[in-house]
């Protein structure tokens, strides 16, 4: 997709003014995701500051060359943070989000990699007619499982249910709906990022943490269950995202089919991290 010199101005002032810092602060690879404490998490380990603006949360570690950016809740607010972004010279992104399992042998602090997501959401149609599917970028898929099966640790591969729709849970023809496309995930987010990195050339994929059951007795999330989720997993899966970015550049730099051209520029010495 060719930039629009105006359109990609406007881009970086909305994203300074959104993220309350200089655009040239952003490192070349970037965590999204929907969660400050994540961003908290980050910067603390790593001693960098927390920047904030009118919307996001930003914290940039020049050291890994990774920054983290906490862009809310919703598929609009997914759109806005691709269609900002994708005007920087990025060139691996991923998602650290969470989801509700929809299978009844899936456990809380589950992974779910998710290769797809269902655009239920609307947002995406801004973007693509529906028949276009929304897809994980293949690269950044890869690495994702190849840190997941270094560290052993469970996960899940399918397609993720994304909705605008809240209290789902209590909306029997919404469940009914939801159990006819076989999703393994249901969360806000995936299929507008998904489609909105593709229309960008935007390299990015996901690492979703399953938070919750919802179709189970008692599966649904709570303010104490959630409270838990944080404190469980918020660290393994911040660094995991880490690692991942990390893996996604040196598949890069030796060239692995999956990321954008215009993502391919890489500095072999940024290895050395």
């Amino acid at each position: 997709m060719e930039q629009n010199p105006q359109e990609a101005e406007i881009a970086r002032h909305t994203l300074e003014r959104y993220s309350g810092c200089a655009v040239d602060e952003f490192c070349s690879n970037l965590i999204l995701t929907n969660f400050p404490r994540y961003v908290e998490y980050f910067a603390k380990e790593r001693g960098v500051p927390i920047k904030e603006g009118a919307m996001f949360k930003v914290a940039h570690c020049p050291k890994e060359d990774v920054s983290i950016l906490d862009f809310k809740i919703g598929s609009p607010a997914a759109s806005l943070v691709v269609d900002v972004c994708s005007f920087l010279p990025i060139r691996a992104s991923i998602l650290l989000g969470m989801c509700g399992g929809l299978r009844r042998r899936y456990q809380v602090g589950d992974y779910l990699v998710p290769v797809a997501a269902i655009r239920g959401e609307g947002t995406s149609d801004s973007y693509f007619p529906i028949e276009v599917p929304a897809l994980a970028n293949f690269l950044m898929q890869r690495a994702v499982t190849e840190v997941l099966d270094r560290e052993l640790s469970p996960y899940h591969i399918g397609i993720t249910f994304t909705t605008n729709t809240r209290f789902w849970e209590f909306n029997e023809d919404f469940k009914n709906r939801l159990k006819i496309t076989k999703a393994q995930g249901i969360e806000m987010e995936c299929a507008t990022l998904f489609t909105a990195s593709y229309k960008r050339k935007f390299t990015l994929g996901a690492l979703l943490l399953v938070s919750d059951l919802p179709l189970n007795r008692d599966g649904i999330k709570t303010k104490e269950s959630s409270q838990k989720v944080y404190d469980l997993y918020t660290a393994d899966h911040v660094e995991k995202g880490v690692k991942i970015l990390k893996v996604a550049r040196e598949m890069q730099a030796k060239k692995i089919k999956g990321a954008y051209h215009r993502n391919l520029s890489f500095s072999t010495t940024q290895l050395n991290d």
